[in-house]
């Protein structure tokens, strides 16, 4: 099976433009004080089966962690599930910040 992944430039672009997407920051609660992508939810990795039901299957849903390993984990469980818009963000918040872009508090 072959995960779907998105670079932080592309993320970055359909950010700016606006489109109707879902970024789900998956990382612990520990990750996620430290600062977040501006527009993610969090969703811990291990409450994802839990939630399964409540992603949309009518626009891309793009997972991000620190470095994409466990984002792209959990991209190819959703797949597994019948997920099929799923997208790993590949280097994860790591390579979003080494290109410069901005950081969010958390809510």
């Amino acid at each position: 099976m072959q995960v779907k992944e998105i670079d932080v430039s592309e993320l970055k672009k359909r950010l700016d433009t606006g489109e109707d997407i879902v970024l789900l920051d998956i990382r612990s609660d520990a990750e996620v004080r430290q600062g977040i992508l501006p527009g993610s939810e969090h969703l811990p990795m291990h409450l994802i089966p839990l939630k399964l039901q409540d992603l949309p299957r009518d626009k891309d849903v793009i997972l991000y962690c620190r470095s994409g390993a466990r984002s792209y984990h959990a991209c190819a469980f959703l797949e597994q599930q019948g997920l099929s818009n799923a997208l790993n963000l590949r280097g994860g918040i790591l390579d979003w910040v080494r290109h410069g872009y901005e950081i969010a508090a958390p809510a």
